[in-house]
């Protein structure tokens, strides 16, 4: 038997075992859902657990990234096509994704709870939610900056073959935004896996929300300071990326290569077996026939030409009724809660806000650091990564695995070496944000790297570039849309990691350092709202003002000097 042919069956073998894992865990966790809430339950940290907690966590990562991958087509489209939503869009973007999951935690938990007082489902609702603030904001900036992105003269031919709004989405957008959108995918759900462990054992004051699951498992584990069970839960949560990738992530980035704009084919294009086998499926090729097609062909039709889009840009007099009566109720809500905040915060003493502003100012720095030691590794591995197929067939599935193991899990081994090493807590806190942010980075130049057409490549080639030119004139200019994507995110992840990384519970012990994360962690285990709203507000307005006076003109820059135009 040819060995091609062995490895096609074992990976169809492996297709169907994890499809009925999945379909067992489906109606184990609908069976938990609908289950009587039961606080405080016991997290058996016995090997034989994991496969159920990782198919419990799993579940939660699959339903938080359907909600984030929806949200960032439909917010990024948005926000890319609309200048007037974007004046208000981008900037709202940049304060939700400067509010840290921490923050979130409470009032998400204690709502999806009073919504379902007496049954599971609230707290596996408000575990999802918050996964999905820790995975959405990530994707919906890169798609945003994909759509900015688009050549001109695409854009042009579009207009000129009368494209209607599902025709230019499904025809342009998403396959210019393929490449990008699969790779902040993956950093999605890998920054997702280190939130999980917030998210699955979350305890506020005398309540206990906590959920079995890897993160929990993780978590009880490093409490207890126990290595031998933290080495268990790694192992779990590593079998668990390294199939993520074999059945889902590496098929997609095979898929995603066929939409780089290039005129020259690429030599050595990745490759995937799944994908091959998902092709050459009579039942999904039927399925595309007689379902997916004809539906797509029905859209195209209803929504086709310029008739749509003008009925679409001129709502009628009931929707723009519809329209107001929407918006004054939206702004008697934010009235409200700014009045209510206004009248907590004034609660907070002296102390506090001096606590408050000397930490803001000690993390900031400590987000500076990470990011430039960041930026000096993963620009060049990235690009490294990026232009070699055969490298990033065994690069990026050791990334993903890298990316998506919690920083936090890994604490503990950081603190003891470190302590040994005569470091201490500042530093601990710098790597563990590091550990955090420095994903978002490396996969954002990747993805710029693998989209660099082959016919510029070559073009490079045949002019004999010397290093530094071929980084000047074709390398930088083409990752720089990704890397300010990959910078912008990759702050707010550091911003958000600060509260593990700057408050951490090992063997017993709270470790801390003065900083805006610390405060925010201390202020929700103490149940102090106030203290929790005043950090969350100073964090929220020191990110969107760097956003503002760094990030956005880089994003200007990147729309309107690097982009792929074929001519004007």
């Amino acid at each position: 038997m040819p060995h091609g042919f062995r490895l096609k069956i074992a990976a169809l073998r492996c297709c169907f075992a994890c499809a009925l894992a999945v379909f067992y865990g489906v109606i184990a966790l609908a069976q938990r859902w609908i289950a009587p809430f039961v606080p405080g339950p016991e997290i058996s940290l016995s090997p034989f657990r994991l496969p159920l907690y990782a198919t419990y966590s799993l579940l939660r990562m699959a339903l938080a990234y359907l909600l984030s991958l929806g949200f960032a087509l439909v917010y990024g489209y948005l926000a890319a096509t609309r200048p007037r939503l974007e004046r208000f869009l981008i900037p709202a973007l940049d304060v939700l994704q400067s509010i840290p999951v921490l923050s979130f935690l409470p009032g998400v938990m204690l709502a999806m709870v009073a919504l379902f007082p007496r049954r599971e489902v609230g707290v596996e609702l408000g575990s999802i939610v918050l996964i999905f603030t820790g995975q959405v904001w990530n994707m919906a900036f890169g798609f945003y900056a994909s759509v900015k992105a688009i050549p001109r003269d695409l854009r042009e031919a579009a207009s000129v073959y009368r494209f209607g709004p599902w025709q230019r989405f499904t025809r342009l957008v998403l396959p210019y935004a393929a490449i990008s959108l699969v790779w902040n995918s993956m950093m999605s759900v890998a920054g997702g896996w280190f939130f999980l462990m917030a998210c699955e054992m979350f305890v506020l004051g005398k309540r206990d929300f906590r959920l079995p699951g890897l993160g929990s498992y993780l978590q009880t584990a490093a409490n207890a300071g126990d290595m031998a069970h933290i080495l268990w839960g790694l192992f779990a949560l590593v079998s668990v990326i390294v199939l993520l990738d074999f059945l889902i992530w590496r098929p997609l980035i095979a898929w995603a290569d066929r939409f780089k704009v290039e005129q020259v084919e690429a030599q050595d294009p990745p490759r995937s077996t799944v994908l091959e086998l998902v092709r050459r499926s009579t039942a999904l090729v039927w399925l595309r026939r007689k379902a997916a097609s004809p539906l797509d062909e029905r859209l195209l039709r209803q929504l086709r030409g310029p008739t749509a889009v003008a009925a679409s840009a001129a709502p009628s007099g009931a929707g723009r009724a519809w329209v107001r009566g929407a918006s004054a109720a939206g702004l008697l809500v934010v009235a409200y809660a700014v009045v209510r905040a206004a009248v907590m915060l004034t609660r907070l003493s002296r102390g506090e806000l001096l606590e408050i502003a000397a930490g803001t100012g000690a993390t900031f720095v400590r987000v500076l650091i990470a990011l430039v030691l960041g930026l000096a590794w993963t620009v060049p591995v990235g690009v490294w990564i990026g232009l070699s197929a055969r490298l990033a067939r065994v690069a990026q599935p050791i990334a993903q695995v890298a990316a998506s193991v919690p920083a936090t899990a890994l604490f503990p081994i950081v603190i003891v070496g470190l302590l040994r090493l005569g470091g201490g807590m500042e530093v601990a806190a710098v790597a563990l944000m590091l550990l955090g942010t420095q994903w978002y980075i490396l996969f954002n130049v990747v993805a710029g790297a693998m989209a660099i057409p082959e016919d510029m490549k070559e073009a490079a080639r045949v002019l004999r570039l010397r290093t530094f030119d071929r980084w000047r004139y074709l390398l930088l200019p083409a990752i720089f849309p990704y890397l300010v994507t990959g910078l912008v995110t990759a702050a707010g992840g550091a911003w958000n990691a600060s509260i593990v990384a700057e408050y951490f519970h090992f063997q017993g012990r709270h470790l801390s350092v003065l900083g805006l994360g610390s405060t925010i962690a201390q202020a929700t285990d103490q149940g102090n709202f106030a203290l929790l709203l005043g950090a969350t507000l100073a964090m929220a307005f020191t990110v969107v003002t760097f956003n503002r006076l760094l990030w956005r003109r880089l994003y200007r820059l990147a729309a309107e000097r690097f982009t792929l135009e074929a001519g004007g």
